[in-house]
């Protein structure tokens, strides 16, 4: 069985799990986000869908299915790119930290990483500090991914 299969089980079994379902719908946007292994935006995603899977999908309809996805823990929404990723912990059976993602803005190919949980704790208390509520945790890094550099130099 593929990862993406693997994660569409594990995805439809979370669901579950939450009371909710994942529909055929459901599951081919997640299927394009975890295809294109990319950031996309709503627009995209729509695209890949009739073009690559062969299922049209109009923009609005992406949106409500991403904000579901997204309430489910299987995508995250990268508010410095505006745009969605599949989730890379969608299999795993155990608690992970704050997600962090590296984001390459040639490309929008997106990394994402764990920081320690110490490094969190540290942050919270700076903005606390400076006089701040932290509203989430994630951070985004605006990267150049290693193949974008490469073609730079050149």
């Amino acid at each position: 069985m593929s990862s993406a299969a693997e994660a569409i089980k594990h995805a439809e079994r979370q669901c579950i799990h939450n009371g909710a379902k994942l529909t055929l719908k459901r599951k081919t946007i997640l299927l394009g986000l975890l295809q294109t292994g990319k950031a996309m935006t709503a627009y995209e995603l729509s695209d890949y869908c009739k073009q690559e899977l062969g299922e049209p999908m109009p923009p609005m309809s992406v949106y409500r299915i991403l904000e579901f996805l997204e309430s489910q823990q299987l995508v995250h929404k990268l508010k410095l790119a505006n745009r969605f990723v599949a989730c890379i912990h969608i299999a795993c059976n155990h608690e992970h930290a704050t997600p962090q993602f590296l984001i390459c803005f040639n490309c929008y190919q997106v990394t994402e990483i764990s920081i320690k949980e110490s490094t969190i704790k540290q942050l919270h208390k700076s903005v606390t500090t400076a006089g701040y509520t932290l509203v989430s945790p994630q951070i985004e890094m605006n990267c150049l991914c290693a193949d974008c550099s490469d073609t730079k130099k050149h």
